[in-house]
């Protein structure tokens, strides 16, 4: 196995514990090995790992006991069990206090290393899966790393370079222009790669939640606080952590973030016990910090904590190389998604794509596409499908009659022969597509998010 890894091996026998041990690290395991119950937990509420070896028959307590306790200091860690007196009902029964294997004494190095493989191999198999879903859901159908501009082509470079550090990264530019999909991508060209990427979305984080939501809490600790639950640091453990929007947290939330960057060290909410962190932090904004700072809105301390790379993202319009290449992948990605095939632009639409500014950068553009694929009837696309024939200046003019809406205009305007639903429907849509979230839009239109889907539903948008 090629990826690092942690194990804790909790046995009463030194000579076990020694000879797993050895056949651990052989294959590029750290391994910390204890001898009772309590060092094990004391172990756990320190450190993360990602497999345990648990003797069933520990002096003078019972494996079966502490399984419990050790799976409410890290909730899911693979335990294997490992006892020199195996029987049925011993593996059921540890299998039903949620232990993921059964090694029987006498074992051979072969056998435990295949055991670890197997839990680490599940773990890193289900993290990756729900990464992969969570990226389709966050930015399906983007491709933003082949450029035909040279500048982009030289910030990418700078952005490996930042990727292999284990520096905090902090990644600027306008909504749309892919913050979070350049953070996975520094993510994947770093040594961190085979380790989770936890993304905690910072305009959600209020100052109540800031604690709980980034270092978990204990049960109890508060009202509704019914079991032990990790934070986003501790299922980043090893990992990346990124925080998006980082610059619309509270001044609360700004201070406990500052701690956590100082020191690396947390507790959960209503716990006692100190956890040191290892974990990459890239943080992502679409505001200029140093004047939020200037305003006092943001704190300077945090800024220099987390201003140590900084990288800002070309808006779309200063690669305007790029526009037709990504409006065309982002054609035959969205064709293949609604079972349409053979999809063309225009020459009128691929010149009111190059004429449009997008001020929603990546975003919009994909949206765009995304809305003329799915209304166009027919396979050539033109401006009005996209919405841009308003880009197209004095060659709107020259589209002869037939193809034109009523007024001569695919962008409803005001005092024009268009009905209060067509100019909804339209501004609507562009608002949706400049922003990066419904909630937002929402907030944009004065009505609440259930509004907004009900309308997006009724104006085939959703």
């Amino acid at each position: 196995m090629n990826t690092a890894w942690s194990a804790l091996i909790i046995d009463d026998d030194p000579g076990i514990r020694q000879s797993v041990r050895l056949c651990l690290e052989a294959d590029n395991s750290t391994v910390l090995t204890v001898g009772t119950t309590a060092g094990a937990l004391e172990a756990l509420e320190r450190g993360h790992f990602d497999v345990v070896f648990l003797d069933l028959w520990l002096q003078p307590d019972s494996g079966l006991t502490a399984l419990p306790e050790i799976l409410r200091c890290q909730p899911g860690i693979g335990v294997i069990v490992i006892t020199a007196f195996a029987s049925f009902e011993t593996a059921v029964e540890a299998m039903r206090l949620g232990a993921v294997d059964y090694l029987p004494k006498p074992f051979t190095p072969d056998q435990v290393r295949h055991a670890a493989r197997r839990v680490v191999n599940a773990s890193i198999l289900r993290r990756q899966l729900s990464e992969l879903q969570d990226r389709l859901d966050e930015a399906e159908g983007e491709v933003t790393f082949e450029t035909h501009n040279a500048t982009y082509a030289s910030f990418l470079q700078t952005a490996s370079r930042a990727a292999v550090s284990d520096s905090v990264v902090l990644l600027r530019g306008e909504s749309g222009t892919g913050k979070s999909v350049l953070a996975r991508w520094i993510r994947q060209q770093s040594k961190r790669a085979e380790k989770p990427f936890v993304t905690v979305h910072c305009p959600m984080l209020s100052s109540d939640l800031m604690s709980s939501t980034l270092f978990g809490h204990k049960k109890g600790a508060f009202t509704g606080a019914i079991a032990d639950t990790i934070g986003k640091v501790e299922a980043a453990q090893g990992g990346t952590l990124f925080l998006d929007e980082v610059g619309d947290l509270t001044p609360d939330a700004q201070a406990r973030l500052l701690r956590f960057l100082h020191e690396r060290r947390y507790e959960r909410v209503g716990d006692v016990t100190e956890r040191k962190a290892d974990v990459r932090l890239i943080a992502a904004t679409n505001k200029t910090l140093e004047d939020e700072v200037k305003a006092g809105r943001f704190r300077e301390d945090l800024f220099f904590r987390l201003n140590v790379i900084s990288l800002k993202l070309p808006a779309l319009r200063e690669r305007r190389e790029d526009l037709l290449p990504l409006a065309r992948q982002y054609l035959h990605f969205f064709e293949r998604r609604q079972g349409r095939f053979q999809l063309v632009f225009s020459p009128r639409c691929e010149a009111a794509i190059l004429n449009y500014l997008w001020p929603g950068n990546l975003r919009e553009l994909r949206s765009a596409v995304e809305r003329g694929v799915i209304l166009s009837p027919a396979s050539i696309l033109e401006p009005e499908d996209l919405g841009l024939a308003a880009e197209l200046g004095d060659e709107a003019d020259s589209v002869p009659a037939s193809n034109r809406s009523r007024s001569g205009s695919a962008v409803p305007g005001l005092g024009e022969d268009w009905s209060i639903a067509e100019i909804e429907r339209e501004h609507i849509a562009r608002v949706v597509a400049r922003v990066s979230s419904y909630e937002e839009a929402a907030k944009i239109l004065a009505i609440d998010p259930t509004t907004l889907q009900r309308k997006r539903k009724r104006y085939g948008l959703a």
